[in-house]
């Protein structure tokens, strides 16, 4: 009996470590469906880096109102039906953004990005609960191959992106087919998500000693600052390597899908990797390591004189900005206890920085051109490496 229930409860734990791949996967591709094709949205509004980055605000400014209560929802409804709600929520979106790009409605894509982000916020929160619970239960380092399907599917998503920009296929028609992926797999792959029970009380019948609240702990706080930082030139990358391309470079708009998809293939490469190389240096040496790399490709991506060694810098940027925001996730979880709300307030600072960074790189690049606004980046790429230690694992008790 006890081997068949270890059996069947290790066929449960790779089911749910499956499932929760997928849903990185298709999140990364959603947002690349998006990401890659800016440029063409920019030319159906006919507007300006600046205009278009406060679109980009608006996601973000979704984002940020959902993330800080994303824990409570995810206590609320656990892991799967967040998952749900907020697939459900991006589709709707998508929708949105797609009819008011095919009338070429600001305000609507405006409306439509916000609740984007609100869906985006809740998906992210609650797929990275999962991971956590997934890798605590696996005693190995795997939440870096959870987020490469994040970059994976942000890769493919990229590649579809240049290859229907390519054929001149409109974006809206791109995004409603997305919407119909993303509505069946957020419905049916977290069906096979881990339960999620409460922790018990000490057996001893003595009262848990109550810590400080997440938001007032300050290990998790300077993670959050870590992550804030180092998730910068992950988002910058994201929105702004396909436009830089074209307005530095000199790129066709295809060309420049094809460097974020370099970026995002390098990305997805190192985190497959990341596990293995985590386990054997620890967080705090591959953390300033990888800014180290973010900062040399950054460099190069802007100052080189041509595609080709701009697209090195772009694939070394990549493997610097590749590991993290998940690294930074599995240390908000290294006490299960406090799991859920330590991932929600890191997700929050991370993603200040991942989601409204980018538009204000776009306000700075009416000023200066969007190509060179990316060297910005480099000041919190710095304070990301000086505060690097605050990942180091917590002692076991």
């Amino acid at each position: 009996m006890s081997i068949n229930t270890g059996t069947a409860e290790q066929a449960g734990l790779k089911a749910a470590a499956a499932a929760t791949f997928v849903v990185f996967g298709i999140n990364g591709l959603v947002f690349a469906s998006w990401a890659a094709r800016i440029p063409a949205v920019t030319e159906t509004l006919k507007i300006t880096s600046g205009q278009m980055g406060t679109l980009l605000l608006c996601t973000a400014v979704g984002s940020l109102l959902a993330l800080p209560t994303a824990g409570w929802v995810v206590g609320r409804l656990g892991t799967a039906n967040t998952v749900r709600l907020g697939g459900l929520l991006a589709s709707a979106a998508g929708v949105g953004i797609a009819l008011s790009l095919s009338i070429a409605s600001i305000p609507g894509t405006a409306v439509s990005l916000f609740f984007f982000g609100i869906a985006i916020g809740l998906w992210d929160v609650s797929q990275n609960i999962e991971g956590a619970d997934v890798e605590h239960k696996l005693r190995r380092t795997i939440m870096p191959q959870f987020h490469a399907a994040f970059s994976g599917g942000a890769f493919v998503g990229a590649l579809i992106g240049a290859g229907l920009s390519n054929l001149g296929i409109d974006l809206p028609l791109h995004l409603l087919v997305i919407v119909g992926i993303v509505l069946v797999a957020t419905m049916l792959a977290p069906r096979y998500f881990l339960p999620h029970v409460a922790i018990p009380a000490p057996a001893d019948g003595a009262k848990a000693v109550k810590g400080p609240s997440a938001w007032r702990d300050s290990r998790t706080v300077l993670i959050g600052i870590v992550v804030l930082g180092a998730t910068l030139t992950e988002g910058a990358g994201n929105d702004w390597i396909a436009k830089a391309s074209v307005d530095g470079l000199g790129t066709s708009e295809s060309t420049g899908a094809l460097m974020f998809a370099l970026f995002v293939l390098a990305m997805t490469a190192m985190r497959f990797l990341g596990g293995r190389v985590i386990d054997k240096y620890g967080r705090v040496a591959v953390l300033r390591a990888s800014m180290a790399a973010a900062a040399a490709g950054l460099c190069l991506f802007v100052l080189a004189g041509n595609p080709w060694l701009a697209a090195i810098g772009a694939a070394l940027w990549g493997i610097g900005a590749a590991l993290a925001f998940p690294m930074g996730m599995s240390a908000a979880a290294d006490d299960p206890q406090h799991a859920a709300a330590r991932v929600s307030v890191v997700s929050t600072l991370g993603y200040i920085s991942f989601l409204a960074g980018p538009p204000l790189l776009g306000y700075l690049g009416d000023l200066t051109g969007i190509h060179h606004a990316l060297l910005a980046i480099l000041a919190p790429i710095l304070v990301a490496l000086l505060l690097a230690g605050a990942a180091k694992p917590l002692k076991a008790k």
